[in-house]
């Protein structure tokens, strides 16, 4: 019995994630450097990565070697007649110059997120923010929207690791009995731009503060859809929801408090037709809240970025949106830990 317990018992997965930040800070300092970028133009060797980056010899190949085993670079010889190049998924997700890049939401990882998790127990002791805000700054998403810049990064990042759950929902979702979609908080227009290149006959609109507008506004025309997509300006805690017959909302809810959820998907259900649908992308925490652990997380950091957001499970919703009027709710899986949540009116 005591041989058998042995074998069972084992403190690798206590060490692995304990330490798991040691992993997490190589790959977001090589995304930071842009490393994956550069090698996304040739393969090269360590002395060309040292001077292109500007690095020290001294930890050099250990941290390029990391990489390597951890599954995010290809070597070919070793040390000094190594040459390195990406692999596959780093060559498409983390080179700048491709549109599948999603190293936006890794490099706020790193400039900002990073830091702030340090301070979790205090987030937890007291229930207040640790970002920006934790020393007099603007609430998170006013500080992001101040500046273009951080606001064309943050768009970008969102976008991008949205991508697969929008590609997937855009494609599996029959909008075969809808001819609108109004996206909540639309952003850069991605998922707009999905849904109108996947079904022929669906227009949309993308519905943000002023700011996102030309940033979105560039993103249709440059896949040359101003004619099935209109960037429409507005402030979802002020203005009524544009009517249409379906509206989405991707990672929104997660942002606000209870009541401030609750007003959005009533605003949802008022803007909307009978057999009208409010499509709701999360990442969903399992009823039993014992699964989904990057779901909990997220909320986790959502007490860290924002004064009353949460992450919440399918029953959560379904119970918010029956009281706001909603029927029948179903969950659509889509990549990773994310799904789609589709209340019909």
């Amino acid at each position: 019995m005591e041989t058998t317990i042995k074998h069972q018992i084992d403190p690798s997965k206590i060490i692995q994630i304990g330490m798991g930040f040691w992993a997490s800070k190589t790959l977001l300092t090589a995304v930071n450097m842009g490393l994956f970028t550069h090698l996304a133009n040739e393969p090269l060797s360590g002395e060309a990565i040292k001077n292109a980056l500007g690095l020290n010899e001294r930890s050099l190949y250990d941290f390029l070697d990391t990489l390597v085993a951890l599954g995010f670079l290809q070597r070919s010889g070793l040390k000094e007649n190594a040459v390195y190049s990406n692999s596959g998924d780093s060559d498409l997700f983390l080179d700048k110059n491709k549109p599948s890049y999603i190293g936006g939401i890794l490099e706020m990882s790193n400039n900002r997120l990073y830091p702030f998790w340090n301070d979790l127990e205090t987030c937890l002791k007291t229930g207040k923010p640790q970002n920006e805000m934790k020393d007099g700054g603007k609430p998170l998403f006013e500080a992001i929207y101040a500046n273009e810049n951080r606001l064309r990064e943050f768009i970008h990042g969102m976008g991008g690791v949205q991508a697969g759950n929008f590609m997937k929902l855009a494609h599996d979702f029959d909008f075969s009995k809808y001819k609108t979609l109004c996206d909540v908080g639309g952003s850069g227009a991605n998922f707009s731009i999905h849904v109108t290149k996947n079904n022929n006959h669906m227009n949309c609109i993308s519905f943000d503060l002023p700011p996102v507008s030309p940033i979105a506004k560039e993103n249709v025309e440059a896949f040359g859809l101003s004619d099935r997509i209109v960037v429409v300006s507005g402030d979802f805690f002020i203005d009524d929801l544009p009517k249409a017959d379906v509206i989405t909302m991707g990672n929104i809810l997660h942002d606000w408090g209870y009541e401030d959820k609750v007003m959005l998907i009533r605003k949802a259900y008022k803007a909307l037709p009978e057999g009208g649908a409010l499509i709701v992308i999360e990442n969903i925490i399992d009823d039993q809240r014992n699964k989904n652990a990057f779901g909990l997380m997220m909320s986790l950091n959502m007490a860290i970025e924002t004064e009353h957001g949460f992450d919440f499970t399918a029953s959560n919703f379904d119970q918010w949106a029956k009281e706001a009027g909603f029927g029948q709710t179903s969950v659509m899986p889509l990549t990773g830990p994310s799904s789609a949540i589709i209340a019909i009116k």
